[in-house]
């Protein structure tokens, strides 16, 4: 058997040595846990945050989120209007697909699929008009519903990132819907409008046909979506929860439509519909906010179901 000198022990345990290791790893574990403070963490894994930490967690969340929207912002309204250019060009009403109109891919302002409308209308083409103008939102309202069966499957539940990216995913395609009914529901012109013109249908149909049913997706989304969210996401933080809340909210009812149409008061009805956009921010900010009892019930239950694996 081999000795080990007894140098080399008394070396490896002598208060000395000890100190040292100790100070190493209370160094390593601050780091590790600075670290882990600035991604918000599953609930299931929570850790205990100080304020500092707590808001440090938020504002790189809020960072995510805004680069998140960024990003499918931009992307869909190309896509957007690559449809409507493309369903054009193949009906024969457009010489190129790839003649669209630019625009902002921050505040998604200024695009057009450069589609003349006018022109159909005029050749008693309305009816290729309508399906050129509805072609867009079939994609947003499949994006949708799939996002929100998705989320609610259960195939997301230890997946943050990806219940993070589907979650803001569903929000931006959600908030086109949203802009377009009932916010310009009774709009003249865009796609809502050329649908109307085109089918010779009055405003009113769509609107009491369509928006229960976006109110019935918004219902999905925050009343059985969000309580996951939270849960998933939030990192035992409150201000996370904030985050996801106000930043929903706001991008689904103000960004794309209501703030524009509201302060616009036109003499139809467009105006009056873009309040629709800020009724729902309060009453979204108010009853789902954190800790509310229907809140906690939900996500208490959905924790634990998760944690019986359903």
């Amino acid at each position: 058997m081999q000795l080990v000198p007894s140098a080399v022990v008394e070396g490896a345990l002598s208060p000395p040595a000890i100190a040292k290791g100790a100070r190493d790893s209370a160094r390593s574990g601050s780091q590790e846990k600075q670290f882990q403070s600035f991604f918000p963490r599953p609930r299931q894994e929570r850790i205990i945050m100080n304020r500092e930490e707590e808001i440090r967690s938020a504002v790189f969340y809020a960072l995510i989120v805004i680069a998140t929207c960024i990003a499918f912002g931009a992307m869909f309204v190309v896509i957007h209007e690559y449809i409507h250019s493309t369903t054009a060009y193949l009906m024969g009403h457009m010489q190129s697909p790839l003649d669209i109109v630019w625009g902002n891919l921050v505040t998604l302002d200024g695009w057009d699929e450069g589609v003349s409308y006018s022109t159909m209308f005029a050749a008693g083409q309305g009816v290729d008009a309508a399906i050129i103008a509805v072609m867009p939102l079939i994609l947003h309202t499949v994006v949708v519903i799939g996002g929100l069966w998705l989320l609610l499957s259960g195939a997301l539940v230890r997946k943050k990132w990806l219940f993070h990216i589907t979650f803001w995913l569903v929000i931006v395609n959600l908030m086109e819907l949203v802009a377009y009914m009932p916010v310009r529901a009774f709009s003249l012109h865009g796609d809502i409008g050329n649908i109307n013109h085109g089918l010779s249908l009055s405003p009113w149909l769509l609107f009491l046909v369509l928006t229960p049913l976006i109110l019935l997706g918004l219902y999905y989304l925050y009343g059985r979506v969000l309580p996951r969210m939270y849960v998933i996401v939030d990192g035992g933080s409150h201000l996370v929860q904030y985050v996801i809340l106000i930043f929903s909210a706001f991008y689904l009812f103000l960004f794309r439509g209501s703030i524009h149409n509201a302060l616009s008061f036109s003499p139809g009805m467009e105006w009056l519909t873009g309040l629709f956009g800020y009724a729902a921010f309060i009453v979204v900010l108010y009853f789902c906010r954190p800790g509310m009892p229907g809140v906690i019930e939900a996500e208490k239950k959905f924790t634990e179901g998760m944690n019986r694996g359903e």
